[in-house]
């Protein structure tokens, strides 16, 4: 198999390049040279202000003529970037001429090499070319790595740079020295560079160069949102793929799921209601076990830790053993619900407020304050509601909210499978029954819901409505 070009990197500091043309696009071409330090001269007739004030600063040269094709003598790279196709041919050909690399803008035929999309954590630097055929094809595949490569990449290679030396000095074997920089890049002197404590990732590796330790455990505690994976934060994304062991919930969607770490060691500890498959007191054991045989666990949890997730709980049990943790937000399911059903939770003429509440409490837990959640004018956002619609419907009428006041129950919110029913709280229970709801699903009680049917991607209409099309085409 043949490729149109050879992905090479090439060093041209001092290196003497060419660009013919004096407007924007020769501007772009020109930054990027000076940013690899090249000896950039420019030609051509005519030159934009921003080409004349990198010329005042000394950083290039400014040849006020009509290319020639003595121009190209001496040159290691050439870019035509004018917009006219004679001169372009003009530049190709003398370029061949002298077997010098040709680049002529947006001419793939006349290029003998070409500028790719690149994604830069200097040093490190990744490019993406698809040949000329495609470039915006290839802009979107630099989209997508700049959101899975982290930003400290950079300083973390910088950082193994000046170890290197080291590193070959204390280990004979390439076999030797692999290995070691395989356990550093899977211990916490990533996380160290990641939150900025360079010093401390610098003296963590010294001492693993100089004293060989049991590896150093983590806990990652992520938020995963209420289902569809593209409203993952790109900070949950990484920690996800870096993490040895993935303690999971039933809420997190299989499309979640699926973004794992594929060696990672899965563990569920969902709970459903009624069916506890493993207490949270035994849940937050195992984090801190594994964290202490030296594994990064990932623990994620539908939508946010912190919000109805335990996750509160988890960290206190993580903190009193000295566990290092990260914790990493993410989109509550009243937030991701009732944005992809069309439904705001607040909004200056019907809700100025809004309470989160869950209908699932410790069994010795405090009543709620129904008669504070039974004022009109707030949106109340009922999670873990379904079970107990009866008594929620019961207490909310009984303390004086209105029966015709409007609801929306919506069902694996932001998920292919979404549903959305709608009626009023003196249906709530009923609904719920007559549809055959199940748990994950919000209860959106307040006037704001009535705005679904106005406001509800695809125009759905009905009390039900489900989402026809996968839900990344929706949001």
């Amino acid at each position: 198999m043949f490729v149109q070009y050879l992905p090479i990197f090439t060093k041209l500091d001092d290196k003497p390049v060419l660009v013919v043309g004096g407007g924007d696009v020769a501007l772009r071409k020109c930054q990027a040279f000076l940013k690899a330090r090249a000896n950039v001269t420019v030609v051509a007739p005519e030159f934009c202000t921003e080409l004349v004030e990198l010329a005042d600063q000394g950083r290039l040269t400014l040849i006020n003529e009509y290319f020639d094709t003595h121009h190209v003598l001496g040159m290691m790279l050439i870019i035509a970037a004018t917009d006219n196709e004679a001169v372009n041919k003009a530049v190709f050909d003398a370029a061949n001429a002298q077997n010098i690399f040709v680049n002529v803008v947006d001419d793939q035929p006349k290029c003998g090499f070409i500028f790719p999309s690149i994604v830069d954590r200097d040093p490190i630097t990744i490019a993406i070319s698809s040949a000329g055929t495609a470039p915006v094809l290839a802009r979107r595949i630099r989209e997508k790595l700049e959101t899975l490569i982290p930003h400290h990449t950079g300083k973390l290679a910088k950082l193994a740079g000046e170890f290197r030396e080291q590193v070959k000095a204390r280990f004979n074997t390439f076999s030797d020295r692999r290995q070691f920089w395989e356990r550093v890049f899977d211990s916490s002197v990533v996380s160290k560079v990641q939150v900025g404590d360079e010093q401390g990732a610098q003296q963590q590796l010294n001492d693993m160069l100089t004293q060989p330790s049991a590896p150093e455990g983590e806990v990652y505690v992520v938020g995963a949102g209420p289902g569809d994976p593209e409203l993952l934060t790109i900070k949950a994304l990484q920690l996800m793929q870096q993490a040895d062991v993935v303690v999971y919930d039933y809420l997190v969607s299989d499309e979640i799921m699926e973004l794992v770490r594929r060696d990672a060691d899965l563990v569920c500890v969902g709970k459903k209601a009624g069916h506890h498959s493993v207490k949270q007191e035994d849940t937050n054991q195992m984090l801190v076990n594994y964290a202490k045989q030296g594994k990064k666990v990932c623990r994620i949890k539908g939508g946010d830790p912190f919000i109805y997730g335990r996750g509160g709980e988890e960290v206190q049990v993580l903190a009193k053993h000295g566990v290092k943790y990260q914790i990493v937000p993410g989109i509550t399911a009243a937030a991701g619900c009732s944005a992809y059903s069309g439904i705001p939770l607040t909004h200056r003429d019907h809700a100025q407020a809004i309470q989160f509440v869950t209908g699932h409490c410790k069994k010795d837990g405090q009543e709620l304050d129904w008669r504070g959640l039974a004022q009109s004018n707030q949106t109340l956002a009922v999670y873990m509601g379904v079970i107990k619609s009866p008594h929620i419907q019961a207490k909310l009428l009984e303390h004086g909210r209105a029966p015709e006041t409007p609801i929306a129950i919506v069902e694996n919110g932001t998920r292919q499978s979404q549903r959305v029913v709608r009626g009023t709280l003196g249906e709530l229970a009923t609904k719920i029954e007559q549809h055959n709801i199940q748990s994950p699903a919000l209860l959106i009680i307040g006037e704001v819901a009535a705005l679904h049917e106005e406001l509800a991607w695809f125009g759905q209409t009905e009390q039900v409505s489900s989402f026809a099309q996968p839900i990344t085409q929706v949001a």
